[in-house]
């Protein structure tokens, strides 16, 4: 380790920002002085303390100290706010975490709201966006005053006016009530039939009175916009352009304002030229056209999170709730004859299916034809029937009709799925928002393409004068910030992309951008592995980022384990040496030159070589396989790929590159629906085929949380938590109070403590920053009751053990495990948890505090832990390196092996060159992400890959299998 020769407290808080004396979870008195406004990557392995460095000591001090300067109704709960067990920490700046989680919870967020494009782009289309009628295509404008008058005044010299208004009969009143109030009004005049006439004449001709004297309404008095179609007009004034004249203009405006008064918005001018040609004008101070009258562009307009600017129907969610055909046909390779139809099966049901089998012959229907051969027309023929049988439409019609039935309702639910909303087709926005453009496209155009095209329109677009000042400032913002996103490895997203359907990678990188966006200075930036996700080829956009960060004059801190990074860090900190109880100290802190040459570090070992994670002697051979054919989700490009079975399978290519859009959009949901699953809609394909028959089931391994409840955690999830309460409920004390094994769990009333439901912490919701969590000042965090915790094993009530890491209580048990006990089997299931690399984590630590990729682990050792059986899996999983040192991902690669070996296959969706080069078979896609991607770039093993021209994967893997052969 290297020491430094100035103690720490003799350090300058304004240099650095100095922790003495850490103790949060395992750190161990740990002191370490950053310098500031450097990048400096904190490493070592996971659960050597890194996180609880970073995040629980550095940004909760940070945290706190900022609520401290808040107003008084945020400091009453700082006094119940726990400090970081720390003796001391200084030169602190305001701390900013961004976190892997994808910590969402609004479902109409999208890329575009989360990084305030969006807000950006409603502000311009609202100040300075063009409305045009869908009929015409023409701009529709409001005719001011102003804009009249001076269109008037820039006529020929003696050009004669006449100015006029609509007459807008009341229904309550006759015509001539009408004009005899025009005549108090002081009017003398109206165009009747085209001829200008005084109204004292109209009212003293007997014929006009007896026709126009009814109370009802004279039906040729409308109020057409088409002034042709219009009997009667008031005549407002005549006058002639005498621009020496400085009254003229003004007498203009006069009658301008009386005729769009008179004409509830609407006014004609009739103009007569030197040769006595006349010419018509319309003008109406309305926004309409074509017989439509427009919403005028606000905010609120293109706002889905608003009422206002909501379609109607899917009241800003794009989706609906409707019939889902993938639910209703979810084998695609079924014929109709062989009731490919799945609500057509069973007894009572049946007869529709009949129906349809005994009449195909007489309108050529093709029944033994698998679904997906079949036409367009054939497949719409089934929903819509004919007059031989009634198609699905009237079949969930008549669900609809029963839903009084309980059976009915429960198959109704069975086949309802989320739809694209048939009003705004997904546009999330009311129609009249699109009629609103700017530059010939509408806000919905541009929320569909990736940022790294809308970048080039918005740095290209061409504004008239007027325009480009008023949206200058709003232009500039939303170019840095689509520049940002491109810099950060996401130019592939699109702004209408839902932010829950980001990875936790894209996540943080937006958070990222998003702050880039605000160019805050003198601050903390805390980033917890910000490369995940991201393609090596894409790794150094990101150190360009992060050093912008730096640049701007903030600490940039990045809990990081990717060798690019931390090169170009300025410093290095190593935690551990290992994991859990064994970690928690400073191991090394220096330079990269430095860290290699130093052989203490397990990091330096793997940097070295070493310590290396070995390539397979041999290859896994494959026969069978899934071919889906025709993929054409998202961005892929019309596809067919095989993925073999058997074997480990890495699925890789850029960010973007239609990966998981292939993987879990397309394959996943195919197959689990095939195997009774339910999922939402299917990624679009032609057929799946190949040895479908061969898997009974497909698992996804992701990283959501492992359970829904906060109460959930690691010894709950796989199983092994109720040995361990009939463990505490066999205890004697347990047996002489009668405590049953239900009394030591916190899910259930009874030894819970009852404050806090079992959480052994309390939230408190705060409106305008992140929730705070104070300890449960009942049980003091311990979650039971003090009366439970008498009882007693192996010197350790029920809320100690829970305390201990998977190692330590893997120690524990073993020393009174014997065959068949229930020490044993606890020992058994815990094993699996430390052979997935997570050791160091707590039996009972809240899911909510576990990361992405130590969830996925959970969940891959409680797979792991169901041992042999002769069913045939399929396992997803997406990018399990999360969060993964070296030394990690070789414990990784042998519980794939330990999955394989049970008689599973293993499907990777991954970018770490480690994985790429043990797989057995590799597909790589692209060639770029978004537009660019969506291609199978190759297939095969890692060594062909290696010499790939066409793939950028190629490089990274190649120096891999180069380093092994060395």
């Amino acid at each position: 380790m290297k020491t430094t020769k100035v103690h720490i407290d003799d350090l300058d808080p304004k240099k650095y920002i100095i922790i003495k004396g850490a103790r949060v979870h395992n750190l161990k008195n740990l002191s370490v002085a950053i310098p500031r406004n450097q990048l400096v990557v904190i490493t070592g392995l996971s659960g050597s303390g890194k996180s609880s460095l970073a995040f629980d000591t550095l940004f909760a001090e940070g945290q706190r100290r900022y609520v401290e300067s808040l107003s008084s109704y945020a400091r009453q709960f700082i006094g119940r706010m726990d400090k970081p067990d720390v003796d001391y920490i200084r030169g602190i700046a305001p701390a900013i975490a961004i976190e892997q989680k994808v910590n969402t919870r609004n479902p109409r967020s999208t890329v575009g709201t989360s990084t305030e494009i969006y807000d950006y782009l409603k502000l311009l289309f609202a100040r300075i966006g063009k409305t045009y009628s869908p009929i015409s295509d023409q701009l529709v404008r409001r005719d001011t005053v102003t804009d009249v008058t001076d269109e008037l005044n820039a006529l020929p010299e003696e050009t004669k006016i006449f100015i006029y208004s609509p007459l807008i009969q009341k229904p309550t009143r006759s015509l001539v009530d009408e004009l005899k109030g025009l005549l108090a009004k002081g009017f003398t005049r109206v165009q009747f039939n085209k001829e200008t006439k005084r109204i004292e004449d109209l009212l003293k001709d007997d014929t006009f009175i007896k026709a126009n004297d009814s109370k009802k309404k004279n039906s040729k008095v409308t109020k057409k916009t088409n002034t042709e179609g219009e009997e009667i007009n008031i005549l407002i004034d005549r006058l002639v352009i005498d621009k020496s004249d400085e009254d003229n203009a003004t007498r203009i405006a006069d009658s301008l304002q009386t005729a769009f008064f008179e004409g509830e918005g609407k006014c004609l001018v009739e103009l007569i030229d030197k040769k006595g040609k006349l010419k018509i004008k319309t003008f109406s101070n309305k926004f309409e056209l074509d017989g439509i009258t427009f919403e005028e562009p606000s905010v609120h307009l293109f706002s889905f999170n608003n009422p206002y600017g909501a379609c109607r129907t899917c009241e800003g969610f794009g989706t609906v709730v409707g019939i889902d055909e993938n639910l209703i046909i979810p084998d695609k390779s079924l014929s109709i004859y062989d009731n490919a139809i799945v609500c057509w099966r069973g007894e009572k049901m049946k007869e529709w299916n009949d129906k349809l089998v005994q009449n195909a012959f007489k309108f050529d229907f093709p029944l033994h034809r698998p679904y997906w051969d079949l036409t367009a027309e054939e497949k719409l023929l089934l929903w819509t029937g004919n007059k031989y049988f009634q198609g699905l439409n009237d079949f969930f019609k008549f669900l609809e009709a029963e839903s009084f039935k309980i059976q009915y309702r429960v198959m109704l639910s069975r086949y309802r799925g989320k739809t694209v909303c048939p009003d705004c087709r997904g546009s999330r926005l009311r129609a009249d928002a699109s009629y609103v453009k700017i530059a010939g496209k509408s806000i919905m155009d541009v929320v569909v393409q990736s940022c790294k095209d809308l970048l080039p329109f918005f740095e290209k677009i061409k504004l008239n004068e007027y325009d480009q000042i008023v949206g200058d400032r709003l232009l500039t913002e939303i170019k840095s910030r689509l520049q940002y996103m491109n810099d950060v490895g996401l130019g592939y997203l699109t702004l209408n992309r839902l932010s829950n359907s980001l990875s936790g990678g894209e996540s943080q990188r937006i958070n990222l951008a998003t702050s880039l966006g605000s160019s805050l200075v003198g601050s903390m930036y805390i980033l917890d592995e910000p490369s995940i996700g991201l393609h090596s080829k894409d790794t150094e956009k990101l150190i360009k980022v992060l050093k912008s960060l730096r640049n701007l004059g903030n600490s940039v801190i990045v809990v990081e384990h990717d060798e690019e990074i931390m090169r170009a860090a300025d410093q290095l900190i190593d935690i551990g040496p290992l994991a859990g109880t064994e970690g928690g100290e400073l191991v090394f802190q220096g330079t990269f030159d430095e860290m290699v040459k130093d052989t203490d570090s397990l990091t330096s070992k793997y940097l070295k070589g070493f310590e290396t994670i070995e390539v397979p002697r041999q290859r896994r051979k494959w026969n069978k396989y899934i071919k889906i054919e025709g993929a054409r989700e998202n961005n892929l490009k019309n596809i067919s790929v095989k993925f073999p079975l058997d074997i480990m399978t890495v699925v890789t290519g850029v960010s973007g590159s239609g990966k998981t859009s292939l993987v879990k959009k397309v394959l996943y949901t195919s197959l689990k629906k095939m195997y009774g699953g339910i999922m939402d809609q299917t990624g679009l394909m032609d057929k799946i085929t190949g040895d479908t028959a061969s898997l009974t089931n497909v698992e996804m391994v992701d990283q959501n949380p492992i359970g829904k409840s906060s109460r959930s955690n690691p010894v709950t999830y796989i199983k092994a938590y109720d040995e361990i309460r009939e463990l505490y409920a066999a205890q004697p004390l347990a047996k002489a109070r009668n405590y049953k094994p239900a009394w030591f769990s916190f899910n259930v009333d009874g030894g819970r403590c009852e404050m806090c439901q079992g959480e052994g912490e309390v939230t408190i919701e705060m409106q305008f920053m992140a929730d705070i969590h104070l300890v449960c000042e009942a049980c003091n965090g311990k979650r039971f009751k003090e009366e439970l915790l008498d009882v007693i094993y192996q010197e350790k009530n029920i809320s100690e053990l829970l305390q201990l890491t998977v190692d330590d209580a893997i120690e524990l048990f073993q020393k009174k495990a014997k065959p068949h006990s229930s020490e044993e089997k606890i020992v058994s299931k815990l094993n699996n948890l430390s052979e997935v690399g997570l050791g160091y984590i707590k039996l009972g630590q809240a899911s909510s505090t576990l990361s992405g990729g130590e969830a996925q682990r959970i969940k891959l050792a409680s797979f792991l832990a169901r041992g042999n059986n002769s069913d045939h899996i399929l396992f997803i999983f997406d990018e399990p390196t999360t969060g993964l040192h070296f030394h990690d991902i070789k414990k990784l690669l042998k519980a794939f092996d330990a999955l394989m070996a049970q008689g599973n296959s293993v499907l990777i969706i991954e970018h770490n060159p480690e994985v790429i080069k043990c797989a057995d078979w590799v597909i790589d896609m692209g060639p770029e992400g978004g537009e660019g991607g969506g291609h199978i770039v190759f297939e095969g093993t890692p060594e062909n890959l290696a010499n790939c021209k066409e793939s950028v994967t190629a490089p990274f893997i190649k120096e891999k299998l180069q380093a092994q052969s060395v």
